[in-house]
């Protein structure tokens, strides 16, 4: 989709996706939806209630940090059953039955705890990113420091230039990460479905009939994407960050970890600011987000599309101002 059909569009809607394996995940007001596409071509659409966000998920700032573990969980409930619908096609179609008595104590003891193996993977998952993304930067920058023995000129100018360094090194790492995973042949799959949700969500926006040939002229680069929200995360951390200085490198990562909380607070409430309006502040915040699509989206095939559809007719709901962004 051009620029000048972006800036037509109707409406902007509430509702968001993710990509899965072989299918994505719609969320809606009301309603959340999965779809997956079988190996032998049908498409299996799961639907379920979503309840309400109450409590600190509405409060501004906070929201975002709560609102972030909490599609994360979601998220990575959603991946597993999307692995769970590819599993079963593959084994109805083996003619002998599957011999489960070889699995181990750990496996069977996670089926019978679902709700301790999600939230242990949506803590794994959220120590993973903390570790690479913030706690990784600022090491190296005070490693290089030491074995330099920069001392840089006053206190709040070397502040500035190391909390610069730190974030230049932070984003190289995330840049080299996505590049590295869109080399990966399933994940550039897990991307083509990613640009479907793009491109569906932008046809429903112009009001247009959910059809294939409709959505597939739509983009597939949004402005209301979770790699804006990466990227927003990156820059906010280095003013935020640069705030309370620097000190010796063990306080220097505590302070980021009490401190990221509110990083992703003030992240969130940009993109939602970046998401509403349409000027040149906000087009400027969309910017690098958009240009990052290039890595974490693909071109998807038709069948790609279908299966966006019919995720995203599942949520659509009856009330037409009810998923007003």
């Amino acid at each position: 989709m051009k620029r000048e059909t972006e800036n037509s569009c109707a409406k902007k809607t509430s509702i968001g996706g993710q990509a899965l394996i072989e299918g994505l995940m719609m969320l809606g007001p009301e309603r959340k939806a999965i779809a997956s596409r079988r190996p032998d071509g049908q498409i299996v659409t799961e639907i379920s209630d979503r309840a309400p966000m109450k409590g600190l998920a509405n409060i501004p700032v906070v929201r975002g940090s709560v609102r972030l573990v909490s599609q994360m969980g979601v998220g990575i409930s959603a991946l597993l059953r999307s692995a769970e619908i590819q599993e079963e096609a593959e084994a109805e179609a083996e003619t002998e039955p599957t011999d489960k008595t070889n699995s181990s104590k750990i496996d069977a003891w996670l089926e019978q705890h679902p709700k301790f193996a999600l939230w242990g993977t949506v803590f794994l998952g959220l120590g993973f990113s903390v570790l690479l993304f913030i706690l990784l930067p600022s090491l190296l920058t005070d490693g290089l420091r030491y074995l330099s023995g920069w001392q840089g000129g006053s206190a709040g100018k070397t502040n500035l230039i190391l909390s610069a360094f730190e974030g230049v090194v932070r984003i190289i790492i995330f840049l080299s990460y996505l590049w590295f995973s869109s080399r990966i042949k399933e994940i550039r799959r897990v991307w083509m479905y990613h640009g479907s949700e793009h491109k569906t969500i932008a046809a429903y926006e112009a009001r247009e009939e959910l059809t294939v040939e409709n959505v597939k002229r739509h983009s597939r680069f949004h402005p209301r994407c979770g790699t804006s929200f990466m990227f927003l995360v990156m820059v906010v951390s280095i003013l935020v960050f640069a705030l309370v200085g620097r000190h010796g490198a063990v306080l220097n990562l505590l302070l980021r970890l009490a401190l990221l909380p509110l990083v992703a607070g003030i992240s969130y409430e940009l993109i939602r600011l970046a998401g509403r309006f349409d000027n040149p502040v906000t087009r400027l915040i969309s910017l690098p987000g958009l240009a990052l699509q290039r890595l974490t989206t693909a071109e998807p095939e038709d069948a790609m599309l279908e299966v966006a559809i019919s995720a995203m007719q599942a949520v659509i709901p009856s009330d037409p101002d009810s998923d007003q962004w």
